[in-house]
Parts: structure tokens; C-alpha cells; sequence
């Protein structure tokens, strides 16, 4: 099993939980957070024609657990949706994952998920 962390624009959230939905993945949690990569954040002119550097942006992290065999289709899902070409993009990342334990049943390993 594998976790997947993807930091998303925030406004593509609801595209990118449809189609993973499509596509079978439905449990997932998300999560506001901001950060900054390349970009390093954006210069906006203020009311007093000051720039102002905003060099931590809003993001979403969407975090779900899959089966090995469902990683690279569950990223193509999530890259082929959120992908706008800009920088801000974002980022995805996978982490292996010892053991997943369903509280309410006691369900251990991908029966889990």
C-alpha cells in the first residue's frame, strides 16, 4: 500500500475528487494548507502602487491510501486534471505504508482501504 500526497490549487479540488471517483479511488482527506515551491510566490502591486511579496500561497494537500497496483493510475488521474501548465502546479508524493486499520470493523491491511 502506498500513501499518496498531492499539493493541488486549491480551486481544482472538486474537479480532481470527481475524477478519482470516476475512476474507483473514493476515500481521500484534504487538508488547507500553503506553502511555496519554484515560483517562490508572486509580487502583487498594492492600492499605493507598492509591491508586496506574497511568497506563501494557499494549496491543498489531498492525502489518500491505495493499493501498489492503483498508484500510477490514481497519480495520472490527479496530474492529468490539475495540471494547468503554470508553475503552481503543484506536487505529488508517495510514502509507503506499513499497515492501515479500519476502526470501525478492525479491518487490517487493503481490505482497509
Amino acid at each position: 500500500m502506498k500513501k499518496i500526497e498531492a499539493i493541488i490549487r486549491p480551486e481544482m479540488l472538486n474537479q480532481v475528487k470527481d475524477a478519482l471517483v470516476e475512476a474507483g479511488f473514493s476515500g481521500l482527506t484534504t487538508t488547507q494548507v500553503t506553502g511555496r515551491g519554484a515560483q517562490r510566490g508572486i509580487v502583487h502591486t498594492g492600492r499605493s502602487g507598492q509591491s508586496v511579496v506574497i511568497d506563501m500561497l494557499p494549496k491543498l494537500k489531498l492525502e489518500m491510501v491505495v493499493s501498489d497496483s492503483d498508484v500510477d493510475r490514481a497519480i495520472d488521474v490527479i496530474v492529468d486534471v490539475s495540471r494547468t501548465g503554470e508553475i503552481g502546479d503543484g506536487k505529488i508524493f508517495v510514502q509507503p505504508v506499513e499497515q492501515v486499520v479500519r476502526v470501525r470493523t478492525g479491518e487490517r491491511g487493503e481490505a482497509a482501504i
